[in-house]
């Protein structure tokens, strides 16, 4: 296209306020408001520049606007808001212009905050109910996320899980073979490094993932290749039985990849309920893996809590 495009019937005006973030495509600004909310607003400005006619907004940016457009639409807590988007074409370049609400952190810098001691049980709790929550109402609207890891979960200074960054989040259709080089190597599931058929059980696998590194403060599964990431797993899980490895990756299977057997406990250091929630998040089958709506209702989750806020 050429021009200029609105995604968002009202255009916001705000001012630019420092430049928190820059990426391959673009920046990120905080900004405010212009006006009586003064709201406060994470400004991402992306300029691509295409070589033909035919190019135009990266498949990426129309899928994350469309995707932030279609789940915002519910206004759910638990999921970032895009409050604008536009797009203006001069020439051979594209300024595209995404408004969000402003979150003051991310849950990865959240936890480099973290005293030595760890976080407490009860806002460990909290942040996963969160996250879940924000999961389960994804995976309810057919949407998987694709790249949940600490850096695209924000957290506000009220204590709120949102999350975040959609650039890799797709539409679910039945059985499909998706892009092998979605999630982030560490949070990556086993049956996405394996080359498989995944749903939305990666995300679980994702958040497993994530609910081991509150309590470790570090991530669990730090590998640098693939095939170490799978060691790294299998170090922990265990090897599964060869029955188990999916026919259709092109990846063999082979004994050295990690210990025999499952294990159920997989941090010394939990209790009960933490561990069996972990384990179901972590199983190694897609199809026996945790749903964010089981999850929800997990042991875990049943006693209230005495420490509800992050702050």
């Amino acid at each position: 296209f050429r021009g200029k495009m609105d995604f968002c019937p009202e255009s916001l005006h705000y001012e630019l306020l420092a430049e928190v973030g820059e990426g391959s495509f673009g920046k990120v600004y905080k900004a405010r408001e212009v006006g009586e909310k003064q709201r406060l607003l994470a400004v991402k400005k992306f300029n691509f520049r295409w070589e033909s006619e035919e190019a135009g907004i990266p498949p990426f940016m129309i899928r994350e606007v469309a995707l932030l457009r279609k789940v915002g639409y519910f206004n759910h807590p638990n999921i970032v808001k895009l409050l604008d988007a536009s797009a203006v074409s001069i020439g051979s370049a594209l300024d595209l212009t995404l408004v969000l609400e402003y979150i003051d952190q991310d849950l990865s810098t959240f936890l480099s905050k973290a005293p030595a001691c760890g976080l407490g049980r009860d806002l460990i709790k909290d942040v996963m109910q969160q996250l879940l929550r924000g999961l389960d109402f994804l995976h309810t609207n057919l949407v998987l996320h694709r790249d949940l890891k600490p850096e695209n979960i924000l957290v506000s200074s009220r204590g709120e899980i949102k999350i975040a960054d959609f650039g890799l989040a797709r539409i679910l259709t039945y059985n499909i073979a998706l892009t092998p080089g979605v999630v982030t190597l560490w949070y990556r599931a086993p049956e996405v490094l394996l080359n498989s058929v995944y749903m939305s059980s990666v995300d679980m696998w994702s958040a497993g993932c994530i609910f081991a590194e509150l309590f470790l403060l570090r991530p669990l599964f730090k590998g640098y290749t693939e095939v170490q990431q799978l060691q790294k797993i299998f170090e922990v899980i265990g090897l599964p039985s060869e029955d188990d490895w999916p026919q259709e990756s092109p990846i063999l299977y082979s004994e050295s990849l990690g210990p025999r057997g499952s294990c159920t406990n997989l941090l010394p250091n939990l209790d009960q309920d933490e561990n069996d929630l972990l384990s179901h998040c972590l199983l190694f089958n897609p199809s026996r893996r945790i749903s964010a709506a089981k999850a929800l209702t997990h042991p875990f989750f049943k006693y209230p809590t005495g420490e509800t806020s992050i702050v």
